[in-house]
């Protein structure tokens, strides 16, 4: 039979989000190729130290345990192929079964997503994660000077999500940023019997849960939304869960308040949010990642164009 990916949750990550990279990285971006090339055949045999998702795909792929392979992790990177020599070295020093690999020397890879299938990309590209976005999958940008996970928790995988723009549509937020607290309020409270659009993420949310169902290797998953919702807009994120048929572990419904704290007593593998503000908090303790979605980057990608030349 042919092999395939089907049926299985599949996670493309950026050689950067998996080990840390950055000494590297700095004769990449420095425009010397040539000399990032030769340091990591230099280095071949140094296996890299932990990035920022190491631990979210350790876990993952401990649901493979018990030999049913129900997760596929593949390196999707903008290495060149000799370089990504050190990388599978490197995932098997650290026993990852990891045996799939793009690399394309510089060219952007978001574009064999497709026929991975993927159910998410993590990478520290920002412009390859917003491609990816926007081709429709749940894609997030590594901050990569982020806090590395707990090692707490060693049986179970530890999620958190913000809510819109994320998990569900940005419908509410544009209504908070057009016409204010109050509206989006009253917004949120007439329409609270009527689930929001899916976000970007919300897909691999569901794919988490397969996964928790179909799992015999005694590895659990624990789920959080953590929002900057508030009473009485909390109903209709609950709402949209239930007429999802998911259930998160823990909700927090902060009203404003900084994420980063509760983010710290949470202790989760990685969070995931849309706002540069909340990720930067986030950071500070936990790894975190900012998924480039919705009206508030609409925003900033305004901000950030080039003004036209007379």
């Amino acid at each position: 039979m042919p092999v395939t990916l089907d049926d299985k949750l599949v996670v493309a990550i950026s050689s950067r989000a998996l080990f840390n990279l950055e000494e590297e990285n700095l004769l990449f971006e420095a425009g010397d190729p040539d000399a990032y090339m030769r340091l990591q055949l230099e280095r071949l045999d140094v296996p890299a130290a932990p990035g920022i998702a190491y631990s979210l795909v350790r876990k993952l792929l401990r649901f493979n345990d018990d030999g049913q392979q129900r997760v596929e992790v593949v390196i999707l990177s903008r290495n060149d192929p000799a370089s990504g020599m050190r990388i599978f070295n490197s995932g098997a020093a650290a026993e990852l079964r990891i045996q799939r690999g793009v690399f394309t020397q510089g060219r952007s890879p978001f574009r064999y997503l497709t026929p991975l299938n993927a159910d998410l990309f993590l990478s520290a590209n920002a412009d390859d994660v917003r491609e990816a976005l926007t081709a429709g999958f749940a894609a997030a940008h590594v901050n990569v000077e982020a806090a590395l996970a707990s090692q707490l928790h060693p049986d179970e995988v530890r999620i958190a999500f913000d809510g819109d723009a994320v998990l569900f549509s940005d419908e509410a937020e544009r209504i908070f940023q057009s016409q204010g607290l109050e509206a989006f309020q009253a917004h949120e409270a007439d329409k609270a019997a009527v689930p929001l659009a899916a976000g970007p993420l919300a897909p691999f949310l569901l794919a988490l849960h397969r996964l928790q169902r179909a799992s015999a290797t005694g590895m659990r998953i624990r789920t959080a939304l953590v929002t900057a919702r508030g009473a009485p807009a909390h109903r209709r994120a609950i709402q949209t869960l239930m007429s999802w048929n998911i259930r998160v572990d823990e909700a927090m419904f902060l009203a404003g308040l900084d994420k980063g704290g509760f983010l710290r007593e949470f202790e989760p593998d990685f969070f995931f949010d849309d706002q540069m503000g909340h990720v930067a908090s986030a950071a500070r303790h936990v790894p975190a990642g900012h998924v480039a979605s919705g009206v508030s980057n609409e925003a900033l990608q305004r901000i950030a164009a080039p003004a036209p030349r007379d």
